[in-house]
């Protein structure tokens, strides 16, 4: 390390930090400018565009990180600056973020930026931010033209119908609505079915965010209703209807629903924030119990949620004394799968080689989970948290599972003292494997879960996704009851792959024959095989073919792969079709449907 004299220190430690904080404020103009494009894109109904949005959005930060560490590297030779020059640029740094709005993600910018320089054994705590430094308490964006976090409306005054009205009408959208009216209508009559006729109250009151939250083929007012100590949410969702026209779809006003909608197997949204953490803090008030971490991911910052969701780790690690033990369930060929069991997780490692049948890399499997990342995950694809040097602290780490990662995944580990490092490290949200739950589950659990299999391959499918591995055991179920696919070492998309049907046999031998009797391609997929390895079980095989006997036709599949290669952009509620106004009051919606595409969504929930 290379000593700086103590003047000169201080110059350079304040312009490195201000190097870093441009270009993290560059980073974060690109992430709000993503949001205003997402605005023209879903009036426009591109969809397209809007995907290639969320996609680039992802991408954005690493580059980000990467343009600021090689200024650093042309400009200060920043991987020979000394420890003094070091702690200049975090002070200089904090005192920049003194007057910020987004301070909490320029920390996390800041850390990734230094991660990128620095060997993980050189830099501390004194050059990172392990804690937050500046306060996000009650920030507001207080310039001129700036909008406040939230619009407070009050229904007492002008009455309620008038309020929910100009609610939507504040957001100033270009498309004009179908019949604002009778949704208007319809969000009341949802009101009173599920509160019965309301007392208000000296405060009653509604409050919405004032920037819309765009994902796939929506957009969403999120709020709050406040009525004496109650408090719910109130989330509006606008669709295109099929003549060009917008409609509220519904009114989510339960908190289980609003799970769903921000839960880890959704998208990211696109959403303009000033204030990010202002954002955060409203969206608590109405999901308490969701952790900051998983919220700020929702919203598309996603390093910072790994950020916080590090330091909940290390928080639980510091108040618990359980061990790490290897994940319930049958083991993988590819990945070690571990656990903490009073942490609701599981850490992913992936080994240094497979054994066959397995033909696949570790950049492949990495890939994989790329693409994933980037993909629209419709409600049915588990998002990961990836890490790389991750200290655990061997003393919790249980002895099968040590001997486990030295035997099958040895590149990936180092001793560091009292802690075994993993190099890279994916962390995903821990549910029951649906193998465990078909086999210990009541016939109406077997049925439910049988039911969602199949509805997530399906959706998967409309999604161009075509799972590979389709056994139960790489699905899982969460605690909402839905079935979530995890496993990505095989995935592909269902326009590359081939959908076949098996030839009929040529002769007896053939008939009996235990090997394919006809040619299979690397990317060949005969859907009639699947009942072999999926309808084992007496119960399963009775509820999978009254719920999804199409699924072993290969005209399904095929179907799936030709509408998405005339260009098909897939359709998700986060709700179920059954809440839709349009299904909800049918008498309301006789002339016309919103959303052609999303019917067959309906009847099939139906």
């Amino acid at each position: 390390m290379r000593h700086f004299p103590k003047l000169l220190s201080s110059q350079i430690g304040f312009d490195v930090a201000q190097t870093m904080l441009e270009g993290f404020n560059r980073h974060y103009r690109n992430f709000c400018a993503a949001a205003v494009r997402a605005r023209e894109c879903f009036e426009a109904r591109d969809w397209r565009g809007l995907q290639q949005l969320a996609r680039e959005r992802i991408a954005s930060y690493d580059e980000c990180v990467r343009e600021c560490v090689m200024a650093l590297e042309d400009e200060y030779d920043a991987e020979s600056i000394d420890d003094e020059v070091w702690e200049q640029i975090k002070l200089h740094y904090i005192g920049l973020l003194t007057t910020h709005r987004q301070p909490e993600c320029a920390e996390t910018f800041f850390n990734s930026v230094c991660c990128q320089i620095l060997h993980r054994s050189y830099f501390n705590n004194d050059f990172i931010f392990v804690r937050p430094a500046i306060s996000t308490e009650y920030i507001e964006n207080d310039e001129p033209a700036a909008r406040p976090t939230y619009r407070a409306y009050y229904p007492g005054k002008d009455g309620l119908a008038p309020t929910l009205a100009r609610i939507v009408t504040n957001f100033q959208l270009e498309t004009p609505f179908d019949d604002l009216d009778r949704d208007v209508d319809c969000v009341m009559r949802t009101m009173l079915d599920t509160f019965g006729v309301v007392d208000p109250k000296p405060n009653f009151q509604i409050h919405t965010l004032a920037s819309l939250f765009f994902r796939n083929k929506s957009a969403y007012i999120v709020g709050r209703i406040i009525n004496g100590d109650l408090l719910v949410p109130f989330v509006l969702p606008i669709r295109h209807t099929d003549d060009g026209k917008l409609a509220l779809d519904t009114v989510l006003l339960r908190l289980d629903e609003l799970l769903i909608m921000f839960s880890f197997s959704h998208s990211y949204f696109l959403v303009d924030m000033g204030v990010p953490s202002a954002y955060v803090a409203f969206l608590r008030t109405i999901m308490p119990r969701k952790a900051k971490g998983e919220i700020y991911t929702s919203l598309g910052l996603q390093k910072q949620g790994k950020n916080l969701f590090y330091r909940d780790l290390l928080h639980h690690l510091k108040h618990s004394s359980d061990q790490f033990i290897a994940a319930p369930g049958i083991r993988g060929m590819v990945m070690i799968v571990f656990t903490l069991p009073s942490f609701p997780y599981v850490f992913k490692v992936i080994k240094d080689s497979f054994p066959a049948p397995k033909e696949t890399t570790r950049e492949q499997v990495e890939a994989k989970y790329q693409l994933v990342k980037r993909h629209d995950r419709l409600g049915r694809l588990a998002d990961t948290l990836e890490y790389s040097s991750v200290a655990l602290p061997v003393a919790r780490l249980a002895e099968a599972l040590v001997r486990e990662l030295e035997t099958l995944a040895p590149s990936m580990i180092e001793y560091e003292g009292e802690n075994l490092v993993i190099r890279h490290l994916y962390i995903e949200r821990r549910m029951v494997p649906l193998n465990i739950w078909l086999q210990n589950g009541s016939d109406e659990d077997v049925e439910h879960g049988i039911r969602e299999y199949g509805n997530a391959v399906k959706d998967l499918m409309r999604a161009n996704i075509f799972p590979g591995d389709m056994l139960y055991k790489n699905f899982g179920v969460t605690r909402h009851g839905r079935v979530v696919f995890y496993d990505y070492d095989e995935i592909e998309y269902l326009t590359e792959c081939n959908v076949r049907a098996v030839p009929a046999p040529r002769n007896e031998e053939d008939e009996l024959s235990a090997e394919p009797w006809y040619g299979v391609g690397p990317r060949d997929i005969f859907p009639e095989t699947y009942r072999t390895f999926l309808l084992g079980d007496p119960r399963v095989r009775r509820y999978f073919l009254e719920h999804h006997a199409d699924f072993f036709d290969p005209a399904l599949w095929q179907e799936s792969k030709a509408r998405l290669l005339a260009g098909e952009v897939p359709d998700c509620l986060p709700y179920d079709a059954a809440v839709r106004f349009r299904v909800r009051y049918p008498e309301r919606f006789a002339q016309g449907d919103a959303d052609g595409e999303a019917n067959e969504n309906d009847a099939r929930a139906a």
